[in-house]
């Protein structure tokens, strides 16, 4: 009996969850791209198994979407989605044949984005946060993000007994749920130590876990609320209103500072391990 194209996404979800252990957000990505197949090949070809599609009905799926007006980018992601899911179908011998073996992944063209500079990142760090509510708790998020060059679902996430500013060194849950271990900057370090022997200890309550940065009724601090925090700070930089970018290019100036291997005092005294 045929598998219909619902069962066969379901099970392919479930794989990535459990053996792969991939995101919630790439597994709600995977299935859109999935689904939007699978009411595709039911509308145009009254298809409603994958074990019924061959390869020219995903190319001319994917000159469908393509006509839609998606992004390479965007395309890539739809072209991998299928491969895995028919390749995943045909070792559980759920499909005879891989209709998506030989589908070619669109080409990107790659551009470095364009990042805070050096003096914009020195002015960001040095920002006046005395009028804020909570301002040792800030400067030390910020002063993280930037030596670290974390993610923000990385420091919401950040625990106290992953943290060991002796070592300086923070173990964070990434991507897909791996683990890493990132190098943590002298000035970092002392602007958590202040916010940790001076204004942590004011929020905790009795249902306080041990996330790091607290909010001020002592939970987790949301990435909702670490992006007002950061935005609140990078407000005052040119590029970043130029381009309204979001706090994520403050990782991306990180990322950028490490490629350049600028071997500066100021950088060994923010990122400690170059």
């Amino acid at each position: 009996m045929d598998i219909d194209f619902a069962e066969a996404i379901d099970q392919f979800l479930l794989y990535l969850a459990t053996e792969r252990g991939l995101s919630d957000n790439y597994q709600l990505s995977t299935r859109r791209s999935l689904e939007e197949l699978a009411n595709w090949a039911n509308r145009t070809k009254q298809i409603h198994s994958p074990i019924r599609i061959v390869t020219a009905d995903l190319t001319e799926f994917l000159g469908y979407e393509k006509a839609k007006g998606l992004a390479p980018a965007s395309m890539k992601l739809v072209v991998v989605a299928i491969k895995v899911f028919f390749r995943f179908l045909r070792i559980r011998s759920l499909v005879g044949n891989d209709p998506a073996e030989l589908l070619p992944l669109p080409r990107l063209v790659r551009y470095l984005p364009e990042t805070m500079n050096q003096v914009e990142v020195k002015r960001l760090l040095e920002t006046d946060l005395s009028d804020r509510p909570f301002p040792l708790r800030d400067r030390a998020i910020m002063e993280l993000f930037y030596s670290s060059g974390l993610r923000i679902s990385e420091l919401t996430g950040a625990r106290l007994e992953n943290l060991n500013l002796k070592e300086r060194i923070l173990r964070v849950i990434g991507k897909g749920s791996k683990t890493r271990i990132v190098p943590v900057g002298c000035a970092a370090c002392e602007a958590i130590d202040q916010y940790l022997v001076r204004e942590r200890v004011t929020l905790v309550g009795k249902k306080t876990g041990n996330e790091i940065f607290l909010s001020r009724h002592g939970k987790k601090l949301t990435t909702q609320r670490i992006w007002q925090i950061s935005f609140k700070s990078c407000w005052g930089m040119p590029t970043f209103r130029r381009l309204k970018s979001t706090p994520t290019w403050i990782r991306a100036a990180f990322l950028r500072f490490i490629r350049n291997t600028i071997q500066g005092g100021e950088v060994r005294k923010r990122t400690g391990r170059l």
